[in-house]
C-alpha cells in the first residue's frame, strides 16, 4: 500500500514534470511522453531525486497501470479480431525466437550460468523487469542475479526508447505495423506504450494491446522454467504463488474496459474525458519511469549480459519487423 502523505511531495514533482513535458513538446517538436522520460532521467542523473521524494516518484507504476486500464475504453474487440490471428502468430513466434536466442547466446557465447541466462531470456522475451522478478522467484535465483538482470533490462529499455522512434520515422512505418512491432519485440510495458503513442494514437493502441497480450505469457514462461529447474535440481516444490503475485493484473482491467467499450457503453464525450485522463496518467508514469533509469545501475549491469540482450533484441527486431511488414 502507498502511504499518501509520504508519496505526496514526489507526486507533486511528477505533476510538475508532466506539465513541463507537455509545454515543452510543442516548442522542441519531441513527443511529450518521450520528453517526460527524458526529464525524469536528467533529474535522476544530475541533481538526483531526494529520499523524501522517492515514495512519490516510485508510484509511476501505479499511474502506468491506471492509464493502461482506462486505455481499454478506446479499443474495441472488433479492431483486435480484425488482425488478431496474424498478430498472435507474430507474437508467439517472436517470443519463442527471443527466448531461444537469448538462452543460446548467454550460455554458449557469453558463458553465463544457466539461471542467469534464463533471467535474461525471460526479461527480453516477455515483459522486462516483471518477467525477471517472476522467473527469478519461480526458479529461486539469487537476488544479486535478479538485480543484475533487471539492470540489463533497464539499459536495453533506454536504448530502444531512442532507437525505435528513429527507425519508425526513417522507414515511415504504418501505424499498425509500428505498434505491433514495438509490442512484440521491445522489453518493458512502459517504453512500449511511450514509443507507440509517440508515433501515433493508432500505433499506441496497437503497441499497448499487443504488449498486454504478450505479458499474459509471463505465467506460462515462469512455470516452464520452474518445472525445468525443479526437475534438474531434484526439488519437488514449485512456488506457484509467485506466478500470481507477479502477474500483471492491470491486463484484466484493460480487458474489462475494452469489453465495455465494445458494448457501446461509453458515449463520445465520456471517451474523450477518459482519453484525456489516459494522457495525463501516462505523463505522470513516464516522468517517474525516467527517474528510475540511473546511469550507475546501468554501469553495474556489466558488458557481457548487456551485449547478449542487445544482440538478441537487434536480431529479433529485424526479423519481427520484416514479418510484420509482410503480413500486416
Amino acid at each position: 500500500m502507498v502511504d499518501t502523505l509520504k508519496a505526496l511531495p514526489g507526486f507533486v514533482l511528477l505533476c510538475f514534470g508532466a506539465i513541463l513535458a507537455r509545454s515543452l513538446s510543442t516548442l522542441v517538436g519531441v513527443h511529450e511522453l518521450l520528453l517526460a522520460i527524458a526529464l525524469g532521467f536528467l533529474l535522476a542523473n544530475s541533481v538526483g531525486v531526494p529520499a523524501r521524494l522517492r515514495p512519490g516518484t516510485e508510484t509511476h507504476t501505479l499511474w502506468l497501470a491506471a492509464g493502461i486500464v482506462l486505455l481499454g475504453a478506446s479499443v474495441t474487440i472488433d479492431a483486435i479480431v480484425e488482425a488478431g490471428s496474424v498478430v498472435l502468430l507474430l507474437l508467439f513466434g517472436t517470443v519463442t525466437v527471443t527466448v531461444l536466442t537469448a538462452e543460446t547466446l548467454a550460455r554458449n557465447v557469453a558463458g553465463l550460468t544457466g539461471k542467469f541466462s534464463s533471467l535474461l531470456a525471460a526479461g527480453a522475451g516477455i515483459c522486462g523487469v516483471s518477467a525477471v522478478v517472476a522467473v527469478g522467484g519461480a526458479i529461486r535465483a539469487r537476488e544479486t542475479r535478479i538485480a543484475y538482470a533487471a539492470g540489463v533490462v533497464l539499459l536495453v529499455d533506454a536504448i530502444t526508447i531512442v532507437v525505435y522512434p528513429a527507425v519508425g520515422a526513417v522507414l515511415d512505418l504504418p501505424a499498425n505495423v509500428f505498434g505491433v512491432w514495438a509490442g512484440i519485440s521491445m522489453l518493458s510495458t512502459g517504453p512500449v506504450v511511450a514509443v507507440g503513442f509517440a508515433h501515433s494514437e493508432i500505433a499506441g493502441q496497437w503497441a499497448t494491446t499487443t504488449k498486454l497480450a504478450r505479458n499474459t505469457l509471463i505465467g506460462a514462461v515462469a512455470l516452464g522454467y520452474a518445472i525445468y529447474y525443479t526437475r534438474r535440481e531434484g526439488d519437488s516444490s514449485v512456488p506457484l504463488d509467485v506466478l500470481w503475485v507477479e502477474f500483471p493484473k492491470f491486463v484484466l482491467g484493460f480487458l474489462l474496459f475494452m469489453g465495455l467499450a465494445s458494448a457501446g457503453l461509453f458515449s463520445p464525450s465520456q471517451q474523450a474525458t477518459i482519453g484525456n485522463a489516459v494522457e495525463w496518467l501516462f505523463l505522470l508514469a513516464f516522468v517517474g519511469l525516467g527517474t528510475a533509469i540511473r546511469l550507475d545501475d546501468l554501469r553495474r549491469a556489466g558488458i557481457a549480459p548487456a551485449l547478449v540482450v542487445v544482440a538478441t533484441i537487434a536480431l529479433v527486431s529485424v526479423l519481427s519487423l520484416t514479418a510484420a511488414l509482410a503480413v500486416l
